[in-house]
Formats: C-alpha cells, structure tokens, sequence
C-alpha cells in the first residue's frame, strides 16, 4: 500500500515537471489546438493553445511502472498499459493531422473506429485467453453472475471498449473536466485492486493519479495546454481497459456516468435534430456547452461533475 501512495506522489512531481519541459517544445512547434467554428465563440480565445499535453500524463505512467518492474510480481498490468498506448497512439495520429492541416478534424470517423476495435479485439482476445477475463458478467449490487459465451462476450466488450472511449473523447471540451473527472474514477480502480490483493495492478491508477493532478497544474482554467486526443483517447483506453483487466464491466456505468451524460447528450441532439428537421433539444452538445450557454463557468462545470463521479465511485466500491 505505501508502494502504491508513493507512486502516485512521484508520478505527480513527474508529471509537473515534464510538463514544464514539454509546454516551450509543443509552443516551438505551434502544436496549437483549432478551435471548431460550431463551439461556444468564447472557445475562439484558446486557439492556438499547445495540445497534445495528454503526453505529460501518458510518459509519467510509462516510467512509473518500467521502474516498479523489479518489485513486481504480476506483469499483466503492461497489458492494459499497452492497449492505453495503442489508443493514446490512435489519438496522436488523429492530433499530428490537425496540426499539420491545420484543421479541427484529423482521422475520420471510420479510420478511428477501425483502428479502435482491432486494438480493443487484440486486447480482450489476449485477457481472455490469460485467463484474467472471464465471459461471466458481474451484475453489481445485486449480486448475480451471467454466463455468456465467449464469442459473443468478446463482441459485447469491443462495443463497450470503443464506446467507453469516445465517451471520455467527447469530455474534454472543458478546461480541465477530463483530467479532473478521470482522478476520482483511477482511485476507484486503484482501490479496487487493492481490494481484490492485485497490488501491481493499482500502480497503474496510482501512476496515472499523480499524473492527472501534475497535468491539471498546466490544464486548470485558463488552460496552459490541452491534452489533445494523444490524452483524451489514452485515458479512455485507461479506464476500460482497467474495467476488463479487473473483470468489472459494468461497473462503467455508474463511475463513468459524466462519460455517459456526455454521449448521450450528442446522440440525443444529433437525433432530435433530426427527426424535427432543425430543432435542438440542447443549445449546444455535448451538455458541458449547453451548461455554459446556460450561463454555468468553466469551473462550477468542472467541479459539479468531479463531485458526482467521485461520489458515484464511492457508492460503486460497495458494489
């Protein structure tokens, strides 16, 4: 336990001080972030804001656990490290064709979604076959166990895997609301390994918890740097691929609600659009900016939905 504590406040003084390395670099080479000409005009103050700042984060959990590998015992936490890499690769490639064009939009939906699944299969075919992923679905609070088979398992967790992380994609549309809802949810799964006697596993929340909070230094309102997709989409692999390796899907549903909230928000309005040919149900999606048009801060944003998904984690650790 103290090997783990220690962890995460290492991770933080690592995180803070890549970051201040990192930041003139990403200026040097104008890795600014373009700001989508649908967004809140607001939003048009930050372009030009150095992205891919998800690296500060990404580099500290890499070091923390290449450094624990001699005091570990269990060396599948590099699996779910290396999914989170895969996506946090995805997310750089996406990042590096903004930057270079010039544009909001890098990869296109399709070559992002294909990239996405082959990673997520690659990553449960492997846990299954470990056997550290069972094809038996824990339902929490009501304590049932559904057998499914395997196939068809594997299926329903690519869904949830892509889903999972374009759902914390779509979060980071705020000063800080990624990092900051993302801290409370890696305490949840480092406690949880704990829990379960799965010590090498929590380095990798713990690692990750230090170096959300080194990273929210610079991405705090006014952000110095925006994570980017390199950051977004490496912390979405983070959390479900941490949900799988524990053998917990479900429980992504109560701590990863603010995910949630965000994805349905988008899907509601793109459908109400629709149907009514031109009407919105929100003033904006996702719901962080209709909050804003609603006159709500940067902050009161942040800090609403940091209380309710560490709530939600707490509830979820009776689970």
């Amino acid at each position: 336990m103290t090997r783990i504590v220690i962890t995460a406040m290492i991770a933080c003084g690592l995180s803070a001080g890549i970051g201040y390395l990192l930041l003139p670099i990403l200026r040097a080479l104008k890795a600014g972030q373009s700001i989508r000409e649908v967004g809140p005009t607001w939003h048009n103050q930050k372009a030009g804001t150095p992205m891919m700042g998800g690296l500060m984060f990404i580099f500290t959990a890499v070091l923390c656990l290449l450094c624990s590998i001699p005091a570990m015992k269990d060396l599948s936490v590099f699996y779910t490290l290396a999914l989170a890499l895969c996506f946090g690769l995805v997310g750089f490639l996406d990042d590096f064709f903004k930057v270079k064009f010039k544009r909001n939009l890098g990869l296109t939906s399709l070559q992002k979604a294909l990239l996405q699944m082959a990673v997520s299969a690659i990553y449960l075919y492997i846990l299954y076959r470990s056997g550290i992923m069972t094809s038996q679905l824990y339902i929490p609070f009501v304590d049932v166990t559904v057998y499914i088979h395997p196939i068809a398992y594997i299926f329903f967790a690519m869904f949830v895997m892509v889903g999972c992380v374009n759902a914390v994609n779509l979060t980071d549309g705020v000063d800080g609301l990624c990092g900051s809802v993302t801290v409370p949810v890696m305490v949840f799964f480092a406690a949880v390994a704990v829990a379960m006697g799965r010590l090498d596993m929590a380095l990798l929340p713990a690692s990750m918890i230090g170096g959300l909070v080194g990273y929210l230094f610079y991405n705090w309102h006014p952000a110095k740097v925006f994570m980017g997709d390199t950051g977004s989409l490496f912390l979405g692999g983070l959390v479900c691929g941490l949900a799988f390796a524990l053998d917990m899907p479900l429980v992504l549903v109560l701590v990863g609600l603010v995910y949630i909230v965000e994805t349905l928000s988008v899907i509601l309005q793109v459908g109400y659009f629709k149907i009514t040919h031109g009407k919105r149900f929100f003033k904006m999606a996702p719901i962080h900016h209709h909050l804003e048009l609603c006159g709500w801060s940067e902050w009161k944003i942040v800090i609403v939905a940091c209380t309710v998904t560490a709530a939600l984690c707490a509830l979820s650790l009776l689970a």
